[in-house]
């Protein structure tokens, strides 16, 4: 292992002497300072891997080093010793470009996994990127969104990643995660919408054995799966109130009580999160508590929406025909200029998830492999509408008519969909239940034609190529 150098800056002699015991174990040599103004002669004398400051120094504060080091040693981590329950200033000093913080008195395991972790960011991520998740886009927009992951992955720092549902927030995470010193660890993601209520506490903290009825087990929750890794809490504005309180403590006290235990279980976590609500709303309604927004929003990236570049649309098309091919092993197909012209011009609200869904679909519609205009089958934007009295009960909100052929939604990416009569019960996996409708046809068509391919495929209106398309999509091949 190459020689590794700690500043360590403190007034106080036993912490330091602490600290050195602690980290010389593991093969990193201290360099101690007292003041502000030794740590700064000491940075233009020596290369340090890290550096670990008090808040409180006889001539200044931590913060100025912290701001000094992020002006002039900008690839250097620097960690914080904080009092404890001061969390107003580790998040400062986490906004200030700060890589973490500890708070006294420390448990030297906590120390000992934060330098560890600080170490292999200073040696950077050597890991093989040949399978790394890639964010598409060569627009200026995803380039300044890229430069905002990389230098967000240098950070322990919470994140809440917000924007629009479908424009790649768990993407964003997963990228942050594979790009920072966490690497080799355990990414987590966790929707928070699909947890029930009264299983959220054992399912994010685990419980012990006999704890209640069916425990039969000990059992580790989510921030255990994740230890020393990340954990992408999704959709967090879903958490109920209860859960908001405990995960505010786990945050806090970067320790969890699994249900049943009598004692906190210390944590090695990085916590991201996302949603596609404003928080602050949510906050101001008394729907979100403010101080887990404060804990979670140390730093916020919102993430475009596809509207804001248009102009990445061909390549993001050309990569999910490209895997649509590889997935199905039907040729690949090829985007008309018709149907380029018309995704270029559609305002997207569902963002890139509706492209994929859009061009999935297509795939399956197109002849000879090449996708038309009218193969993407894309909504039009509705007229404004009116409430029109109905003679069976109440106003019904109906659409203007809408002309045959595609428009082109608002530029401000509302939709409003064409109204539909409800012929069936409402359901909860619209997904699902249109795959056992489309399985159901094309086994009574197979059935009908004696499974012959060819004349099932013509019975359904579909070509032969979109039929063996959707048997392996639906497992009937």
């Amino acid at each position: 292992m190459d020689a590794c150098h700690a500043l360590i800056v403190d007034d106080e002699a036993d912490i330091r002497e602490l600290i050195e015991m602690t980290l010389l174990p593991m093969g990193v040599t201290c360099l101690p300072a007292e003041t502000l103004s030794e740590a700064r002669v000491l940075l233009k004398r020596q290369t340090f891997n890290l550096c670990i400051t008090d808040l409180r120094l006889p001539d200044g504060s931590g913060l100025d080093l912290v701001a000094h080091i992020q002006k002039q040693h900008p690839n250097l981590p620097v960690a914080v010793i904080t009092a404890h329950g001061n969390m107003e200033i580790a998040v400062e000093a986490l906004k200030l470009g700060a890589f973490d913080f500890v708070s006294k008195p420390f448990e030297l395991s906590v120390l000992r996994d934060m330098v560890a972790t600080a170490l292999r960011l200073s040696r950077g991520n050597d890991d093989s990127s040949a399978n790394r998740p890639t964010l598409l886009g060569q627009s200026a927009t995803m380039a300044e969104v890229r430069a905002l992951i990389a230098k967000l992955a240098r950070s322990q720092a919470p994140i809440l990643i917000s924007g629009e549902s479908g424009t790649g927030k768990e993407l964003a995470a997963r990228l942050i995660h594979l790009s920072g010193p966490r690497a080799d660890q355990p990414f987590v993601p966790v929707n928070c919408g699909a947890i029930p209520e009264h299983l959220m506490e054992s399912e994010f903290f685990g419980y012990k054995k006999g704890s209640f009825t069916g425990a039969t087990q000990d059992k580790g929750g989510l921030f255990q799966a994740a230890r020393g890794g990340t954990l992408f809490l999704d959709e967090v504005a879903d958490l109920p109130m209860p859960m908001q309180v405990k995960l505010l403590r786990a945050i806090q006290e970067r320790a969890v009580r699994p249900v049943g235990a009598q004692a906190e279980v210390p944590i090695d976590v990085r916590v991201l999160s996302a949603s596609h609500k404003e928080l602050t709303a949510l906050v101001q309604s008394g729907a979100f508590r403010q101080d887990l927004f404060y804990r979670l929003n140390v730093i916020e990236m919102r993430m475009p929406s596809l509207r804001a570049h248009p102009e990445d649309i061909p390549e993001l098309a050309e990569a999910i025909l490209e895997r649509l091919s590889r997935q199905s092993g039907l040729p690949r197909a090829r985007l008309a200029p018709s149907a380029l012209m018309a995704l270029r011009t559609y305002a997207f609200p569902g963002n890139i998830r509706e492209l994929e869904n859009i061009l999935e679909r297509a795939f399956t519609l197109c002849e000879e492999g090449i996708i038309q205009g009218a193969d993407l089958l894309l909504p039009a934007a509705a007229e404004p509408t009116s409430l029109r009295p109905s003679p069976l009960g109440p106003p019904v909100l109906v659409a203007d008519e809408v002309p045959n052929g595609p428009s082109v939604a608002p530029a401000s990416g509302s939709f409003e969909p064409r109204t539909m009569p409800i012929l069936q019960p409402s359901v909860r996996n619209l997904e699902g239940y249109l795959e056992q409708i489309e399985r159901a046809a094309i086994l009574r068509a197979l059935e009908e034609t004696r499974y012959n391919k060819t004349a099932a495929a013509e019975k359904l209106g579909i070509s032969f190529r979109a039929l063996r398309y959707r048997l392996k999509k639906l497992g009937l091949d």
